[in-house]
């Protein structure tokens, strides 16, 4: 998130009946860079709070006209998340006391030798108070994302084909070119409904992002998941179209988002998944895994290794870590994902064998494809121990 210096638009109000007083807090903060605002007494202070809505409140305790107490009860009533600093000549502990109790956020004495202690503090709130509007408004969000998702799992339920269709509309085409790279997918699901996920996406003129994810569990719960991290993973998008937020450019730092984010959802849901972000001008991988296996498998032209990369899985461990890694991409190269419903079929050692032996034979990707999934389509209308997916990423020099 992007952070703004203080002084750019916070405006604070002092609440001082003595001039001279008033005066120089005036003009030492103005002097620092922000707005000021200044009234005499409480009664017009309180009616300058209501009007211009300032950032911090500097409120004396002893006022004519109403009492720095009850003004700064007032404050707090109407405006809990507007830090109040109260500056007073009282250095008794219990008026201190007292100010704390009705919401004050520091207590400042006076006479004040030294400015710059008046200063720190205002800081000091002003960020605390945008640490507090940050959590909120974090908090709305994903209030407004869980309603969201409790409306669309109750379509789900209601409905298995409309959920089908939804889940289906969210899904990438199977085919998606991208410049010089082509991206190909199946899906496969055991029930009507797939805990299986994949997706691929533009990120900026040279970066592409995907990955693939697998829920725990079969059928409808598992699907709704996998709406839900697609509407997580849309946000983090839009933050950096935005620029306000460079989540997604990291496949650890992405892992660790959705992580607290599914984790704040207490589903009784995890998911594995490999998010891999390709960057065309440097042909490179940076990718990060949350317990996705088997490993990828990549080919460069004449053989096939897999690129080993361990983590947990998300929404299972509150304060799980994230590993990143990055390779070099050669230039005719395959990408070959799968999830781990394929080891019900085959161990990894012999979906290994198959990719390098079908790789080999210099067929196109498409033709690799249909070779390495003969036989899944039939198996499917029957019915599949567990969803199976497949995510293929391919240079286009010599694999069209």
């Amino acid at each position: 998130m992007r952070t703004v210096d203080v002084t750019e638009t916070a405006r604070i109000l002092t609440i001082e009946d003595e001039p001279p007083i008033r005066s120089g807090i005036v003009t030492y903060l103005e002097d620092s860079g922000f707005t000021m605002l200044e009234a005499h007494d409480g009664p017009t202070g309180l009616e300058l709070f209501r009007r211009e809505h300032p950032d911090v409140v500097l409120c004396d305790l002893r006022l004519p006209g109403m009492d720095g107490l009850e003004v700064l009860s007032a404050i707090t009533s109407e405006s809990p998340e507007t830090p109040v600093i109260v500056v007073s000549g009282v250095s008794l502990l219990s008026y201190a006391v007292q100010a704390l109790k009705r919401g004050a956020w520091d207590y400042v004495t006076k006479p004040i030798h030294d400015m710059a202690v008046l200063e720190s503090a205002v800081r000091r709130v002003l960020e605390h108070a945008d640490l507090i509007r940050q959590n909120r408004m974090y908090r709305e969000n994903l209030e407004k994302l869980n309603r969201e998702l409790s409306r669309t799992l109750k379509q789900l339920q209601e409905d298995e084909e409309a959920g089908r269709r939804i889940q289906s509309q969210l899904l990438p085409g199977e085919k998606q070119v991208y410049g010089r790279y082509a991206f190909r997918s199946k899906l496969y699901p055991s029930m009507y409904l797939s805990g299986d996920f994949v997706d691929y996406f533009r990120i900026d003129d040279h970066r592409i992002g995907f990955y693939m994810a697998d829920v725990s569990g079969h059928g409808a719960a598992s699907a709704f998941v996998t709406v839900m991290l697609n509407t997580l993973v849309n946000q983090y998008r839009t933050a950096h179209r935005t620029g306000t937020d460079e989540t997604i450019l990291s496949p650890s730092a992405t892992l660790l988002r959705l992580n607290r984010d599914v984790c704040a959802q207490k589903l009784d849901k995890y998911l594995t998944m490999f998010y891999c972000v390709l960057d065309s001008g440097e042909n490179s991988l940076t990718y990060s895994s949350a317990g996705q296996f088997p490993y990828p498998l990549l080919h460069d032209g004449h053989q096939t290794r897999m690129l080993e990369c361990r983590g947990r899985p998300v929404g299972l461990f509150g304060n799980a870590e994230f590993q990143e890694w990055k390779t070099s991409l050669p230039e005719d190269f395959v990408l070959v994902l799968a999830s781990d419903g394929v080891l019900e079929l085959l161990s990894p050692e012999q979906l290994m064998n198959r990719c390098n032996t079908l790789l080999q034979t210099g067929d196109s990707v498409d033709e690799f494809i249909e070779e390495l999934t003969a036989g899944l389509d039939v198996l499917a209308d029957k019915h599949l121990p567990d969803d199976i997916a497949f995510l293929v990423l391919s240079s286009r020099v010599g694999n069209g």
